[in-house]
C-alpha cells in the first residue's frame, strides 16, 4: 500500500516535470535568438533529448498513475536513456565542448528522479502481483 501511494505521488510529479520540461525546452528551441541567448551555452543534443523526453515523461507518468505495466518499463527506459545522454554529455565536456554548469545539475536531477521512479514502480508492481 505504501508503494502505491508513493507511486501515485511520483507519477503526478513525472507528469508535472514532463510538462515543465516541454515548455522550458520548447521556449529555448523555438523562442528565438533572445531565448537561446538567455539559455547560455546550450548543448543541442541534450536540449533536444530533454524536450522530446518531456513528452515521454507525461506519457509514462499517466501510465504509472493508471498502473499500467508498460509504464514500469517506460520509467526504466527513461532512466537508461538519461544515463546514456549523461555519458555523451560527459564526453562532450571532456573533449572541451562548451556547456552550462546547470546542465550537469539538470541531468543529475533527471537521472536520479527516473532511477528512483523506476525502482519504486517495479516494487509497486511486484507488491500488487503477490
Amino acid at each position: 500500500m505504501r508503494h502505491r501511494r508513493l507511486l501515485a505521488l511520483l507519477a503526478a510529479l513525472a507528469i508535472a516535470f514532463g510538462a515543465l520540461t516541454v515548455v522550458s525546452g520548447g521556449r529555448v528551441l523555438f523562442g528565438g535568438a533572445e531565448a537561446r541567448a538567455a539559455a547560455g551555452q546550450v548543448v543541442d543534443f541534450v536540449l533536444w533529448f530533454n524536450f522530446l523526453a518531456g513528452f515521454a515523461y507525461v506519457a509514462v507518468g499517466l501510465g504509472l498513475w493508471r498502473r499500467r505495466r508498460w509504464a514500469v518499463h517506460g520509467a526504466a527506459l527513461l532512466a537508461l536513456a538519461t544515463a546514456s545522454i549523461a555519458v555523451l554529455f560527459g564526453l562532450h565536456v571532456l573533449s572541451g565542448g562548451a556547456y552550462e554548469l546547470r546542465t550537469v545539475g539538470a541531468l543529475t536531477l533527471r537521472l536520479s528522479f527516473w532511477s528512483a521512479l523506476a525502482l519504486v514502480a517495479r516494487r509497486a508492481a511486484q507488491s500488487t502481483t503477490r
